[in-house]
């Protein structure tokens, strides 16, 4: 994620008073999130040094996010989903390059939230489709409802001056989630859609109550 929202995780969460910390963490706690950057620096290091500009990158992830959904639409979960995750690790590396590059900007922060809208959007079309005649076919489109309240709350939150980092299912646990589900299948990827459309709906809902404490 590019400019200030890549990393107002950490920033955001300190100012949390420590009887909300728990709720503050997701399914992925600052520090497990800080490893997963940390296996990926030899990456990040190679591309500030090759002057690849982080919207480049963030554009990249989109472009496998289209290449999941084409797969999801054909129903090739597996192969999609492995696409799906290489997408989402050229997410976290926009934003570590942006930070050690100093790219950062406030239109590239709003660039990489735009366009990740659209990369979560795209591969749960495709999965609807593939779903057309099942009974899971309108659970992509709650996800996706879900998912858009997720960061609509946040925003909106932090554009009238609050912060909001709470929740248990932000787009990386979204993401893994979706991964295990379509990857291992059968039962699971039904768990798997269920519990994105509870958790994504929760997590807005959390939002919304956290922001009674913050304006």
């Amino acid at each position: 994620m590019t400019g200030v929202p890549a990393d107002c995780y950490d920033a955001a969460l300190s100012t949390v008073p420590h009887t909300d910390r728990r709720i503050a963490e997701t399914l992925f706690n600052a520090d497990q999130k800080d490893r997963i950057r940390s296996v990926l620096d030899p990456v990040t290091s190679f591309l500030v040094r090759s002057n690849v500009h982080p919207n480049i990158l963030t554009l990249v992830g989109l472009a496998f996010a289209f290449l999941a959904g084409r797969e999801f639409w054909a129903s090739h979960y597996r192969f999609g989903a492995v696409l799906l995750l290489v997408g989402g690790i050229f997410d976290m590396l926009d934003g570590q390059v942006a930070r050690q590059s100093d790219q950062g900007s406030r239109f590239g922060a709003f660039f990489d939230s735009t366009i990740d809208r659209y990369a979560e959007i795209v591969p749960y079309l495709g999965l609807a489709y593939s779903l057309r005649f099942d009974d899971l076919f309108l659970l992509p489109f709650l996800i996706i409802t879900g998912s858009l309240m997720v960061s609509y709350t946040r925003a909106r939150v932090e554009g009238l001056g609050g912060e909001c980092s709470v929740g248990i299912l932000e787009r990386p646990e979204r993401v893994v989630i979706l991964f295990l589900g379509l990857v291992i299948g059968g039962p699971l990827l039904t768990l798997a859609l269920w519990a994105l459309v509870i958790g994504s709906h929760f997590t807005a809902f959390q939002r919304m109550w956290h922001a009674r404490s913050v304006l």
